[in-house]
């Protein structure tokens, strides 16, 4: 690269440098500034008075945070692999919901998603054993992910199970009116939350739903035991805040000399 990009890579990218913290330190506090703007424009007392000045402060953060992800995609040599990493993403659905609020109203709402650019905060103070917890997280999560989808296959079969017999047992009159409403008090039950907007009538579906609620405490305990196994199988070795110069991606062990992601030195 050439030299302006590796020193906007280490301004935009790096937190080693007193100008790359100084530099996500304004973009936190930026970040934090637009969504209160955002939380304050919901409130119609406030919107009232002030709608048309935090109007405002949205356009100047949204034109702000754009010229940052352009830059971001500028600096990196792989801009692509960027753009479809966890924080491209978030980063270009930050900027979004600004301009698609010129064609559908009220869709700017949505920049409350710019609360995970905080996120960064973590790489920004060099709180690298964060980074290391983070990353033995993410293994555990991976690690499990098989058992999961085949956990949710079968709750997804037990719900459409449920709601079958359900709307069988207590029918129309009793506010069961299909089977996929019916269905939807079976993931209200199953997952012990209880609205209580439909409840059944009869003796036998009582008696069903108490076998449902019962079920439920089991299921819950499930995903956080797979999750739990992984975790406690699960290591990751320290690893330093240096972000790649190509994809941008983090979590390298201190003494890495290349990405582990694309190869790319570092």
């Amino acid at each position: 690269m050439t030299p302006w990009r590796v020193r906007l890579h280490e301004i935009i990218f790096e937190a080693d440098t007193p100008a790359g913290k100084a530099f996500d330190i304004v973009l936190i506090l930026s970040i934090v500034l637009s969504v209160g703007a955002v939380l304050l424009e919901s409130v119609d007392r406030i919107e009232q008075s002030y709608g048309a000045l935090l109007r405002t402060i949205e356009w100047f953060f949204t034109i702000l945070f754009t010229v940052e992800y352009i830059l971001r995609l500028v600096c990196v040599t792989r801009p692509l692999a960027y753009a479809r990493s966890f924080f491209g993403v978030v980063d270009l659905l930050a900027i979004l919901p600004t301009y698609l609020s010129l064609i559908v109203p009220g869709s700017h709402y949505l920049l409350v998603i710019r609360t995970l650019r905080v996120l960064r905060v973590f790489r920004v103070l060099k709180l690298a054993q964060y980074l290391r917890e983070a990353q033995i997280l993410m293994q555990a999560l991976s690690a499990s992910r098989r058992k999961i989808a085949v956990f949710l296959f079968v709750v997804c079969t037990l719900v459409i199970v449920i709601g079958a017999l359900m709307y069988v047992i207590e029918g129309e009159e009793h506010g069961f009116t299909s089977i996929p409403r019916s269905m939807y008090w079976a993931v209200v039950t199953l997952t012990t939350v209880g609205y209580g907007d439909i409840a059944p009538q009869t003796g036998i579906g009582q008696t069903l739903a108490a076998f449902v609620m019962i079920l439920g405490y089991g299921i819950i305990a499930v995903p956080t035991g797979i999750v739990t196994v992984e975790l406690s199988q699960a290591s990751a070795h320290p690893v330093s805040t240096q972000a790649c110069p190509a994809c941008s991606r983090e979590g390298h062990d201190f003494d890495a000399l290349f990405c582990k992601y694309c190869g790319t030195g570092l």
